[in-house]
């Protein structure tokens, strides 16, 4: 999608690459603010993982990876981006931070395999796939740090499977759709 923005625009655009890093790192926080919380876990259910993947589909492996990087200076200086409102150092050396962290990484890997292998469904749903795996990489054993190795897997791993499944079911169909109509 980025590249076709600058194609309209005439050449490589910096600003439009920075206007395009900013308004991913307010979609991930926009997306962090609707929060529920499970009774058992200290890793609330967002929409963040959505929007990391919709972010790094978009902007591709360097400028997803900005962004998500962005995001996380954004809450460490604190500006109110993280789940429910909450930055900050302390929010960000929490239960959670693993999974903060694992948001650069797996923004970085789905842009990387989009751009490496473009827009066939399938591959694109594996990126999102794998992208949501990336997080759990990352945030569980953060989370076993805080809360011990058996909880980590009961707390911050197993009850989000199905809505991470669900979500990157949703965000590949909807990015696929939405560079079909931009094609248009």
């Amino acid at each position: 999608m980025r590249e076709l923005l600058v194609r309209r625009i005439g050449g490589r655009a910096r600003g439009l690459d920075l206007a395009l890093i900013l308004g991913g790192s307010l979609l991930v926080a926009l997306s962090a603010q609707p929060r529920f919380d499970l009774p058992f876990s200290p890793v609330p259910i967002t929409l963040q993982t959505l929007a990391v993947m919709l972010v790094g589909a978009t902007l591709g492996a360097r400028g997803g990876a900005a962004a998500l990087a962005l995001y996380l200076a954004e809450g460490l200086a604190g500006l109110p981006v993280f789940a429910g409102g909450a930055s900050g150092i302390p929010y960000a050396l929490g239960p959670t931070g693993g999974y903060l962290i694992g948001f650069i990484a797996s923004a970085a890997l789905v842009g990387a395999i989009v751009e490496r292998w473009g827009r066939d469904p399938l591959r694109v749903l594996a990126a999102f796939i794998l992208g949501s795996a990336t997080v759990y990489l990352f945030g569980v054993p953060w989370l076993a740090l805080t809360i011990g190795p058996d909880r980590a897997i009961a707390a911050g791993l197993l009850p989000y499977i199905p809505g991470d499944l669900v979500k990157s079911v949703l965000g590949a169909a909807a990015w696929l759709g939405i560079g079909r109509v931009n094609r248009r």
